[in-house]
């Protein structure tokens, strides 16, 4: 009788792999990280030095075979993060690629890093916020499918590892399958959308301990490693991205290709002075602002039809305005929005002619319109 697949199985299987001119292997190395294990898929990263990268690659495909052979495993994702010393040179750690699905990066223009090629999509948005709590993948949600309403062919990244949300928003509870003899993953479809989440992969409580260098590179491997022209080239891919401003967001700023950023803040003083610095980082790697959006902008009584400001009003346009970025519009605080939301049947989807999917349809045009008009700079090495 085989063993069950448990994280010290795959940990002893590991432990045969050598490093490279050592006897010692890549366990007692301390190069593994923790092993997420689902329905037959396992996930781990090997933890090397950047400029070894290139070098390890060899020792990442050895692993991931030798895990891929064990009784019970149909999935695997091994992923090498690369990550500098300090005091070597400045600059965010790149994730090393992985070796099947491997695409070139797309060349750019005036000496800045390249970036990924991000293949069937046209163009890429950022849904973002400086602070959680904003209501950002709601919105993120509901703007795709406005998107989708007015025409477009979108698809939705949920790349808010630790807080995944778009399954539950969409109301998927289906795991993506790969290609047969590839590492390409199907994506998922909702509402005619099609997405991705590393939430489809994971229990939903699972808590995701993993380091800056691991997120980035499980994000680079959805966007390069899912078949996201499955029905045909997207027009946007919308990306939920996770609040901050820290290293994550910031390598993801470099290397994700944006075509622009939508900034989701409420009329709080304190969430506006976050939504500034996170425009101050999307300007400091030449990522166009597509627009500011006020979400929770106010409260409308379901019963009496009357508007409440319980966060106050009108503070991102005026601070829209302040910064020279496009006030996109104002979203209002309403329980059938999040009802509806909980439900896995966002309002886009359900009443795209309603009352507030003409709020976010309006939102969505504004955006096509900024995309068809926007000039994609060269991004900067920003030095910190």
């Amino acid at each position: 009788m085989s063993k069950p697949l448990t994280k010290e199985v795959i940990q002893q299987q590991l432990q045969t792999i050598t490093l490279p001119g050592s006897q010692g292997d890549i366990v007692s190395a301390g190069m593994v990280s923790d092993i997420f294990i689902k329905d037959g898929s396992v996930m781990f990263s090997l933890s090397v030095a950047a400029e070894k990268a290139d070098d390890m690659e060899p020792v990442r495909k050895q692993a991931e075979d030798l895990v891929k052979s064990l009784d019970g495993v149909e999935k695997v994702m091994v992923a090498l993060t690369a990550e500098r010393a300090p005091g070597s040179s400045t600059g965010a750690a790149k994730p090393a690629p992985s070796a099947a699905a491997q695409r070139p990066a797309r060349p750019q223009q005036g000496g800045g890093p390249a970036k990924l090629e991000v293949k069937g999509v046209k163009d890429i948005v950022a849904v973002y916020s400086a602070k959680g709590g904003v209501g950002k993948s709601t919105t993120a949600v509901n703007l795709a499918l406005a998107m989708q309403a007015n025409g477009l062919k979108v698809g939705i990244l949920d790349a808010d590892i630790y807080g995944p949300s778009i399954p539950r928003l969409l109301g998927i509870t289906e795991k993506p399958e790969t290609y047969p003899g590839t590492r390409i993953l199907k994506p998922l479809k909702a509402h005619g959308l099609v997405a991705m989440s590393i939430g489809l992969l994971v229990e939903e409580d699972t808590p995701m301990v993993w380091r800056g260098p691991m997120v980035v590179s499980a994000l680079t491997q959805m966007l390069r490693d899912v078949a996201w022209d499955m029905e045909g080239e997207l027009d946007v891919l919308v990306v939920d991205m996770p609040p901050g401003t820290g290293d994550i967001q910031l390598t993801m700023a470099q290397q994700v290709p944006l075509s622009g950023a939508v900034i989701i803040s409420t009329p709080q003083d304190l969430a506006l002075i976050d939504a500034r610095k996170g425009i101050a980082m999307f300007r400091k790697v030449s990522i166009p602002i597509l627009g500011l959006v006020e979400n929770m902008s106010y409260f409308l009584c379901p019963d009496c039809g009357s508007k409440h400001d319980i966060f106050g009003h009108g503070g991102a346009h005026a601070t829209a305005s302040d910064i020279d970025v496009p006030f996109l519009g104002e979203i209002p605080l309403h329980m059938e929005i999040r009802e509806r939301s909980d439900d896995g049947q966002p309002i886009v989807a359900i009443e795209p002619e309603g009352e507030f999917g003409t709020i976010y349809r309006a939102i969505a045009t504004t955006v096509a319109q900024s995309l068809e008009g926007a000039v994609k700079a060269a991004p900067k090495i920003v030095i910190e």
